[in-house]
Protein backbone atom coordinates (compact mmCIF):
# COMPACT_ATOMS: atom_id res chain seq x y z
CA UNK A 1 0.00 0.00 0.00
CA UNK A 2 1.42 3.39 -1.08
CA UNK A 3 2.12 5.87 2.25
CA UNK A 4 2.76 8.59 -0.86
CA UNK A 5 1.31 12.01 -0.29
CA UNK A 6 0.72 14.54 -3.53
CA UNK A 7 0.44 17.64 -3.14
CA UNK A 8 -1.20 19.91 -5.84
CA UNK A 9 -1.60 23.90 -5.43
CA UNK A 10 -0.64 25.94 -8.71
CA UNK A 11 -1.97 29.01 -10.56
CA UNK A 12 -1.25 29.65 -13.98
CA UNK A 13 -2.79 33.16 -16.49
CA UNK A 14 -4.10 31.39 -19.27
CA UNK A 15 -5.39 33.04 -22.23
CA UNK A 16 -8.97 31.98 -21.80
CA UNK A 17 -9.12 31.69 -18.04
CA UNK A 18 -6.88 32.04 -14.91
CA UNK A 19 -6.55 28.37 -13.52
CA UNK A 20 -6.58 27.58 -9.99
CA UNK A 21 -5.99 23.84 -8.99
CA UNK A 22 -5.45 22.96 -5.55
CA UNK A 23 -5.48 19.09 -4.26
CA UNK A 24 -4.10 16.19 -2.53
CA UNK A 25 -3.86 12.86 -3.33
CA UNK A 26 -2.72 9.91 -0.77
CA UNK A 27 -3.88 6.60 -2.29
CA UNK A 28 -5.00 5.25 -5.33
CA UNK A 29 -5.89 7.08 -8.25
CA UNK A 30 -7.70 10.50 -9.06
CA UNK A 31 -9.94 11.59 -11.82
CA UNK A 32 -9.81 14.86 -13.38
CA UNK A 33 -13.06 15.10 -14.98
CA UNK A 34 -14.40 18.57 -17.42
CA UNK A 35 -14.90 19.65 -20.16
CA UNK A 36 -12.64 19.91 -23.04
CA UNK A 37 -9.75 23.16 -22.86
CA UNK A 38 -10.87 23.35 -18.83
CA UNK A 39 -7.27 23.01 -17.81
CA UNK A 40 -7.41 19.31 -16.95
CA UNK A 41 -4.09 18.46 -19.49
CA UNK A 42 -2.24 22.02 -18.29
CA UNK A 43 -2.75 20.45 -14.26
CA UNK A 44 -0.80 16.98 -15.58
CA UNK A 45 1.95 18.82 -17.30
CA UNK A 46 2.46 21.26 -14.32
CA UNK A 47 2.61 18.20 -12.15
CA UNK A 48 5.43 16.18 -14.83
CA UNK A 49 7.24 19.86 -15.20
CA UNK A 50 6.22 20.10 -18.69
CA UNK A 51 4.57 23.61 -18.27
CA UNK A 52 5.66 25.46 -15.55
CA UNK A 53 2.72 27.37 -13.34
CA UNK A 54 2.87 30.92 -12.67
CA UNK A 55 3.16 30.28 -8.88
CA UNK A 56 2.67 27.79 -6.07
CA UNK A 57 3.46 24.51 -5.04
CA UNK A 58 3.90 21.02 -5.97
CA UNK A 59 5.35 18.08 -3.79
CA UNK A 60 5.45 14.51 -3.28
CA UNK A 61 5.66 13.28 0.37
CA UNK A 62 6.92 9.33 0.21
CA UNK A 63 9.79 8.38 2.16
CA UNK A 64 10.73 12.00 2.41
CA UNK A 65 9.64 15.16 0.95
CA UNK A 66 10.50 15.94 -2.78
CA UNK A 67 9.58 19.32 -3.95
CA UNK A 68 9.27 19.48 -7.60
CA UNK A 69 7.89 22.86 -7.85
CA UNK A 70 7.82 25.99 -5.44
CA UNK A 71 7.40 29.42 -6.82
CA UNK A 72 9.28 30.68 -3.87
CA UNK A 73 11.75 28.66 -3.58
CA UNK A 74 12.54 28.82 -6.93
CA UNK A 75 12.25 25.31 -7.55
CA UNK A 76 11.61 23.86 -10.58
CA UNK A 77 13.04 20.42 -11.25
CA UNK A 78 12.91 18.97 -14.72
CA UNK A 79 10.72 16.55 -15.74
CA UNK A 80 13.53 13.93 -15.88
CA UNK A 81 14.27 14.77 -12.21
CA UNK A 82 10.66 14.33 -11.08
CA UNK A 83 9.43 10.19 -10.63
CA UNK A 84 6.45 10.64 -12.71
CA UNK A 85 5.51 8.75 -15.76
CA UNK A 86 3.39 10.56 -17.93
CA UNK A 87 1.05 9.03 -20.78
CA UNK A 88 0.30 11.11 -23.36
CA UNK A 89 -3.00 11.01 -25.89
CA UNK A 90 -0.37 9.68 -28.60
CA UNK A 91 1.70 7.76 -26.60
CA UNK A 92 4.55 9.56 -27.94
CA UNK A 93 6.84 6.44 -29.12
CA UNK A 94 10.10 6.95 -30.20
CA UNK A 95 9.67 6.06 -34.25
CA UNK A 96 13.04 5.03 -34.97
CA UNK A 97 13.43 2.78 -32.09
CA UNK A 98 11.80 -0.89 -31.78
CA UNK A 99 9.29 -2.31 -29.02
CA UNK A 100 12.27 -3.25 -26.32
CA UNK A 101 14.05 -0.07 -26.98
CA UNK A 102 11.20 1.90 -26.33
CA UNK A 103 10.71 -0.01 -23.21
CA UNK A 104 14.64 0.42 -22.25
CA UNK A 105 14.72 4.40 -22.98
CA UNK A 106 14.39 5.61 -19.01
CA UNK A 107 15.98 2.96 -17.57
CA UNK A 108 19.75 2.95 -16.79
CA UNK A 109 22.39 2.03 -18.99
CA UNK A 110 23.59 -0.85 -17.31
CA UNK A 111 19.79 -1.71 -16.42
CA UNK A 112 19.25 -5.73 -15.74
CA UNK A 113 17.64 -7.71 -18.13
CA UNK A 114 15.00 -8.91 -16.33
CA UNK A 115 13.35 -5.78 -15.97
CA UNK A 116 12.87 -5.41 -19.00
CA UNK A 117 11.88 -9.21 -19.97
CA UNK A 118 9.87 -8.51 -16.70
CA UNK A 119 7.98 -5.59 -18.79
CA UNK A 120 7.85 -7.58 -22.27
CA UNK A 121 5.80 -10.41 -20.31
CA UNK A 122 3.91 -8.52 -18.02
CA UNK A 123 2.71 -5.93 -21.20
CA UNK A 124 2.18 -9.52 -23.22
CA UNK A 125 4.64 -8.02 -25.82
CA UNK A 126 6.44 -11.42 -26.31
CA UNK A 127 7.16 -11.39 -30.17
CA UNK A 128 7.22 -7.79 -30.81
CA UNK A 129 10.46 -6.81 -29.42
CA UNK A 130 11.85 -5.82 -32.77
CA UNK A 131 8.59 -4.09 -34.15
CA UNK A 132 8.71 -0.47 -34.72
CA UNK A 133 5.50 1.66 -33.49
CA UNK A 134 4.42 1.81 -36.93
CA UNK A 135 4.12 -1.85 -37.13
CA UNK A 136 1.75 -2.06 -34.10
CA UNK A 137 -2.35 -1.52 -33.40
CA UNK A 138 -3.29 1.16 -31.12
CA UNK A 139 -3.31 -1.04 -28.09
CA UNK A 140 -0.49 -2.31 -28.49
CA UNK A 141 1.39 1.05 -28.89
CA UNK A 142 -0.38 1.43 -25.75
CA UNK A 143 1.03 -1.21 -23.94
CA UNK A 144 4.76 -0.51 -24.66
CA UNK A 145 4.23 2.92 -23.49
CA UNK A 146 2.77 1.93 -19.83
CA UNK A 147 5.60 -0.65 -19.90
CA UNK A 148 8.27 1.78 -20.38
CA UNK A 149 6.65 4.10 -17.78
CA UNK A 150 6.47 1.24 -15.20
CA UNK A 151 9.92 -0.03 -16.05
CA UNK A 152 11.68 2.23 -13.99
CA UNK A 153 9.57 2.52 -10.78
CA UNK A 154 7.77 5.68 -11.00
CA UNK A 155 6.21 7.27 -8.01
CA UNK A 156 3.29 8.84 -10.07
CA UNK A 157 1.63 7.46 -13.24
CA UNK A 158 -0.28 10.85 -14.90
CA UNK A 159 -2.80 9.41 -17.84
CA UNK A 160 -4.04 11.88 -19.91
CA UNK A 161 -7.20 11.04 -22.32
CA UNK A 162 -5.40 7.52 -22.74
CA UNK A 163 -8.53 6.15 -24.86
CA UNK A 164 -9.40 9.17 -26.68
CA UNK A 165 -8.26 7.64 -30.13
CA UNK A 166 -9.73 4.49 -29.94
CA UNK A 167 -12.81 2.52 -31.16
CA UNK A 168 -15.41 1.40 -28.76
CA UNK A 169 -14.44 -2.27 -28.84
CA UNK A 170 -10.66 -1.90 -28.48
CA UNK A 171 -11.72 0.73 -25.66
CA UNK A 172 -13.47 -1.40 -23.68
CA UNK A 173 -10.48 -3.89 -23.26
CA UNK A 174 -8.14 -1.64 -22.93
CA UNK A 175 -9.79 -0.15 -20.05
CA UNK A 176 -10.07 -3.32 -18.19
CA UNK A 177 -6.17 -4.09 -18.99
CA UNK A 178 -5.35 -0.13 -17.27
CA UNK A 179 -7.75 -0.91 -14.01
CA UNK A 180 -5.88 -4.19 -13.82
CA UNK A 181 -2.50 -2.54 -13.65
CA UNK A 182 -3.55 0.63 -11.47
CA UNK A 183 -4.48 -2.02 -9.14
CA UNK A 184 -1.46 -3.32 -8.91
CA UNK A 185 0.31 -0.18 -9.27
CA UNK A 186 1.82 1.23 -5.98
CA UNK A 187 2.29 4.77 -6.56
CA UNK A 188 -0.26 7.01 -7.23
CA UNK A 189 -2.34 7.90 -10.29
CA UNK A 190 -4.04 10.51 -12.11
CA UNK A 191 -6.31 10.20 -15.13
CA UNK A 192 -7.38 13.18 -16.99
CA UNK A 193 -10.37 12.48 -19.14
CA UNK A 194 -14.21 14.38 -20.25
CA UNK A 195 -15.59 10.55 -20.46
CA UNK A 196 -18.16 10.44 -16.97
CA UNK A 197 -17.77 6.50 -17.63
CA UNK A 198 -14.16 6.48 -17.79
CA UNK A 199 -13.80 8.40 -14.40
CA UNK A 200 -16.58 6.41 -12.26
CA UNK A 201 -14.74 3.03 -13.38
CA UNK A 202 -11.42 4.19 -12.67
CA UNK A 203 -11.29 6.64 -10.30
CA UNK A 204 -11.59 6.03 -6.37
CA UNK A 205 -11.61 10.24 -5.84
CA UNK A 206 -12.67 12.70 -8.36
CA UNK A 207 -11.74 16.49 -8.72
CA UNK A 208 -13.98 18.33 -11.08
CA UNK A 209 -12.80 21.29 -13.90
CA UNK A 210 -14.37 23.91 -15.34
CA UNK A 211 -12.59 26.90 -16.43
CA UNK A 212 -9.60 26.27 -14.40
CA UNK A 213 -11.51 26.50 -11.09
CA UNK A 214 -12.28 23.25 -9.02
CA UNK A 215 -16.07 22.93 -8.65
CA UNK A 216 -16.05 19.53 -6.76
CA UNK A 217 -13.83 17.24 -5.57
CA UNK A 218 -14.48 14.04 -3.31
CA UNK A 219 -14.82 9.92 -3.09
CA UNK A 220 -15.89 9.54 -6.90
CA UNK A 221 -19.57 8.14 -6.13
CA UNK A 222 -20.61 10.91 -3.49
CA UNK A 223 -19.57 13.14 -6.22
CA UNK A 224 -22.04 11.63 -8.68
CA UNK A 225 -24.80 10.67 -5.83
CA UNK A 226 -24.81 14.20 -4.36
CA UNK A 227 -23.35 16.74 -7.12
CA UNK A 228 -24.40 19.87 -5.16
CA UNK A 229 -23.95 21.93 -8.33
CA UNK A 230 -25.81 22.40 -11.37
CA UNK A 231 -22.49 22.26 -13.84
CA UNK A 232 -21.50 19.65 -12.02
CA UNK A 233 -24.53 17.24 -12.23
CA UNK A 234 -23.82 18.15 -16.15
CA UNK A 235 -20.71 16.73 -16.08
CA UNK A 236 -22.16 13.30 -13.92
CA UNK A 237 -24.48 13.03 -16.80
CA UNK A 238 -27.50 13.93 -15.10
CA UNK A 239 -29.98 14.52 -18.19
CA UNK A 240 -32.83 16.42 -16.83
CA UNK A 241 -31.80 19.68 -14.99
CA UNK A 242 -35.15 22.56 -14.46
CA UNK A 243 -34.62 25.72 -12.54
CA UNK A 244 -37.52 25.38 -9.85
CA UNK A 245 -39.82 27.51 -7.52
CA UNK A 246 -40.49 26.27 -4.10
CA UNK A 247 -43.82 25.51 -2.45
CA UNK A 248 -42.55 24.80 1.19
CA UNK A 249 -39.81 23.59 2.93
CA UNK A 250 -40.13 19.69 1.17
CA UNK A 251 -42.10 20.59 -1.76
CA UNK A 252 -40.65 22.46 -5.14
CA UNK A 253 -42.51 23.04 -8.64
CA UNK A 254 -39.66 22.74 -11.75
CA UNK A 255 -40.27 25.57 -13.82
CA UNK A 256 -39.07 23.71 -16.82
CA UNK A 257 -41.61 20.79 -16.84
CA UNK A 258 -44.07 22.29 -14.94
CA UNK A 259 -44.77 19.05 -12.37
CA UNK A 260 -45.01 19.67 -8.58
CA UNK A 261 -42.29 17.31 -6.40
CA UNK A 262 -42.15 16.21 -3.09
CA UNK A 263 -37.92 15.93 -2.41
CA UNK A 264 -36.61 13.84 0.65
CA UNK A 265 -34.58 16.52 2.25
CA UNK A 266 -35.59 20.39 3.22
CA UNK A 267 -35.08 22.50 1.00
CA UNK A 268 -32.38 25.64 1.84
CA UNK A 269 -32.29 28.47 0.51
CA UNK A 270 -29.50 28.22 -1.76
CA UNK A 271 -31.31 25.27 -3.85
CA UNK A 272 -32.20 26.82 -7.39
CA UNK A 273 -32.64 23.57 -9.15
CA UNK A 274 -33.48 19.97 -9.51
CA UNK A 275 -31.56 17.09 -11.34
CA UNK A 276 -33.26 13.70 -12.47
CA UNK A 277 -30.92 10.99 -13.86
CA UNK A 278 -32.74 9.61 -17.06
CA UNK A 279 -32.87 5.85 -15.63
CA UNK A 280 -34.27 6.97 -11.92
CA UNK A 281 -37.85 7.27 -13.27
CA UNK A 282 -40.53 3.47 -12.80
CA UNK A 283 -43.66 2.81 -14.49
CA UNK A 284 -46.35 4.34 -11.46
CA UNK A 285 -50.20 4.72 -10.82
CA UNK A 286 -52.07 7.99 -11.10
CA UNK A 287 -52.32 8.42 -7.53
CA UNK A 288 -48.69 7.74 -6.58
CA UNK A 289 -46.20 10.48 -5.15
CA UNK A 290 -44.43 12.60 -8.03
CA UNK A 291 -46.18 11.08 -10.98
CA UNK A 292 -45.61 12.39 -14.27
CA UNK A 293 -48.40 11.83 -16.96
CA UNK A 294 -46.37 10.10 -20.07
CA UNK A 295 -48.80 11.29 -22.94
CA UNK A 296 -47.46 12.08 -26.17
CA UNK A 297 -44.15 11.11 -25.25
CA UNK A 298 -41.89 10.18 -28.00
CA UNK A 299 -39.58 6.95 -28.04
CA UNK A 300 -36.15 5.85 -29.37
CA UNK A 301 -34.74 2.76 -29.80
CA UNK A 302 -30.87 1.79 -29.21
CA UNK A 303 -29.67 -1.37 -28.89
CA UNK A 304 -29.97 -1.57 -24.92
CA UNK A 305 -32.32 1.34 -24.26
CA UNK A 306 -35.52 3.09 -24.90
CA UNK A 307 -34.93 6.61 -25.08
CA UNK A 308 -38.11 8.39 -24.37
CA UNK A 309 -38.55 11.80 -24.04
CA UNK A 310 -41.88 12.98 -22.65
CA UNK A 311 -44.20 16.07 -23.58
CA UNK A 312 -42.59 18.37 -21.06
CA UNK A 313 -39.34 17.68 -22.21
CA UNK A 314 -38.16 15.28 -19.16
CA UNK A 315 -36.02 12.24 -20.53
CA UNK A 316 -36.28 8.52 -19.20
CA UNK A 317 -33.84 5.42 -20.65
CA UNK A 318 -35.57 2.47 -20.36
CA UNK A 319 -33.53 -0.74 -20.60
CA UNK A 320 -34.01 -3.59 -22.49
CA UNK A 321 -33.00 -6.85 -24.37
CA UNK A 322 -30.79 -6.36 -27.93
CA UNK A 323 -33.90 -9.05 -29.31
CA UNK A 324 -36.65 -6.70 -28.18
CA UNK A 325 -37.69 -4.37 -30.13
CA UNK A 326 -41.65 -3.68 -28.88
CA UNK A 327 -42.13 -1.12 -26.27
CA UNK A 328 -45.09 0.39 -24.47
CA UNK A 329 -44.55 3.21 -22.32
CA UNK A 330 -46.85 3.66 -19.34
CA UNK A 331 -49.20 6.18 -18.86
CA UNK A 332 -47.62 7.16 -15.79
CA UNK A 333 -43.68 7.67 -14.54
CA UNK A 334 -42.85 8.43 -10.71
CA UNK A 335 -39.36 9.38 -9.53
CA UNK A 336 -38.61 8.63 -5.34
CA UNK A 337 -38.27 11.95 -3.72
CA UNK A 338 -34.59 10.68 -2.59
CA UNK A 339 -33.65 10.65 -6.33
CA UNK A 340 -34.60 14.04 -6.77
CA UNK A 341 -30.77 16.06 -6.67
CA UNK A 342 -31.01 19.46 -5.39
CA UNK A 343 -28.51 21.52 -6.53
CA UNK A 344 -27.25 25.15 -6.41
CA UNK A 345 -26.21 27.19 -9.59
Amino acid sequence: MSNKLLKVDIHKKLKEFDMDVDFELKKGCLGILGPSGCGKSMTLKSIAGIVTPDDGVVSLNADEETIYYDSNGKINLKPQKRNVGYLFQNYALFPNMTVEENVAVGLPKDYDEKILSGMIERFRLGGLEKRYPRQLSGGQQQRVALARILAYGPDVILLDEPFSAMDTFLKEQLRIELINLLDDFEGLSILVTHDRDEAFQFCDELLILDKGKVIAKGPTHEVFENPKKVQVARLTGCKNISKIEVIDDYHIKSLDWGVVFEVSEKISSDITHIGIRAHDFSPAEEDDVNVIDTSDSVKVEMPFEWEVTLSNGLWWKADKKIHEHEFEIPKYLKVDSKNIILLEE
